[in-house]
């Protein structure tokens, strides 16, 4: 997701989940892409008012899945959200699927 962000012109801050004062770097993103691997980890606080949140993650725990983001804190902040399940997971599958084709289709050529 860096790469592509990257190749549209974007400045990309890429962190992880010890980096100092997390939180605060997270406030300052006006696109935020969690994929920490942590279920909840975000919370609504660390989310610039309007900004874009992309959650990539998913976790299951005895409630349920839910992703790297506490999705209800940060509905209230967001401007726009991806739910887990059902956000990005499509996606990924699509883009799986392309790239599998495509590699049957160079094997056999």
């Amino acid at each position: 997701m860096a790469q592509l962000l990257l190749g549209a012109n974007a400045t990309v801050t890429t962190c992880h989940s010890r980096t100092h004062d997390l939180a605060e770097v997270c406030r300052r993103a006006d696109v935020l892409v969690a994929a920490v691997g942590r279920d909840r980890m975000v919370k609504g606080d660390w989310i610039k008012p309007g900004a874009t949140v992309i959650d990539v993650g998913i976790n299951r725990s005895d409630d349920g899945l839910h992703g790297d983001v506490d999705f209800d804190e940060a509905a209230q902040v967001a401007g726009a959200i991806t739910p887990v399940p059902g956000g990005v997971g499509p996606m990924t599958i699509a883009c799986l699927l392309r790239n599998t084709l495509q590699a049957a289709r160079m094997a056999v050529a």
